[in-house]
């Protein structure tokens, strides 16, 4: 944490509901401070219903930049006043600067996600195949960064086909090189389909305090497969503890997480945070570093 603030310090932050729950300050002030800028970063709670009198108040203040997280990442798009295509793409937001008067959305999901599968999975998502569990925001931004990084193809998976259908027609036109499908979430019960899949990416809010995809079973994967699950509480999902079962390649979001909020630091302050350092502080607070030590990040 900055502790020589004043009053030319520049004030950067989050807002979310609920928001107490972040680790974005634990490790954005970490990287400010590594770096001598005189930012402080700072959580905001910001209730659904005093979404635009918040952001006319973090204009009015002269935020320098803010990260915005669940339930405003889609409904702050309408209230800002540009976005860059990747954000546009996406149709969501997780990175706002400011920029003179105006502010602009960002979202750094899509090059998290990318670069945490090449650094904790070895993973090159050129010419593969991936399922992707979920059809919400998250796999808006996944669905953008696998097609971008040139995948072969994308299987959607939802539990709800009709949002996953629109999903896919979303992206049809715009990733014409790229071959996307849907298919029911019974995929999951060891359903032959899957030694096609190079990768599965969970998307999904599935995994957190222990809940689990019903009948899961991922024996028919091939043995170089490599499971990913953006959720990181608790560090081994379930669906990371099958992998694990089946002898796969596997990790979480921690290094998602740390990589989208490099990517924010440097649209904010135009510096690259130290290497390393935003995961490093993740996994501390976590406890998660002996999981990593013992091959929840599996090479």
């Amino acid at each position: 944490m900055n502790n020589n603030i004043t009053g030319k310090t520049g004030v950067l932050g989050i807002i979310g509901w609920p928001v107490a729950h972040s680790l974005s300050p634990l490790m954005q002030n970490a990287a400010c401070v590594a770096l001598g800028l005189d930012y402080v970063y700072v959580p905001f709670p910001v209730a659904p219903e005093n979404l635009r009198s918040a952001v006319d108040g973090l204009r009015v203040l002269g935020v320098a930049g803010f990260n915005v997280t669940i339930p405003h990442k889609e409904a702050i798009v309408g209230l800002l006043d540009g976005l860059t295509d990747e954000a546009r793409l996406i149709g969501a937001v997780n990175t706002v600067k400011r920029e003179g008067d105006r502010l602009i959305g960002h979202n750094t999901d899509a090059a998290g996600l990318i670069a945490s599968l090449q650094g904790d999975l070895g993973f090159d998502i050129e010419g593969r195949r991936v399922l992707l569990l979920g059809a919400g925001g998250a796999a808006r931004a996944a669905i953008v960064g696998l097609c971008r990084a040139g995948a072969a193809s994308v299987i959607v998976a939802n539990r709800t086909p009709e949002k996953a259908e629109r999903f896919v027609a979303d992206f049809r036109s715009v990733f014409s090189g790229a071959n996307l499908a849907l298919s029911p979430l019974d995929i999951l019960k060891g359903d032959q389909r899957l030694k096609g899949v190079d990768l599965l990416i969970n998307t999904t809010a599935v995994g957190l305090d222990g809940t689990t995809f019903d009948g899961l079973d991922l024996a028919p994967m091939a043995p170089c497969a490599c499971v990913y699950d953006m959720v990181y509480t608790p560090p081994l999902t379930p669906l990371l503890a099958e992998a694990r079962r089946n002898s796969l390649r596997f990790a979480n979001g921690v290094g998602m997480l740390a990589a989208q909020g490099e990517s924010a630091f440097s649209f904010w302050t135009g510096c690259e945070p130290p290497n390393g350092l935003m995961k490093s502080r993740l996994l501390a607070v976590l406890g998660s570093q002996d999981m990593l030590d013992n091959g929840l990040y599996s090479k």
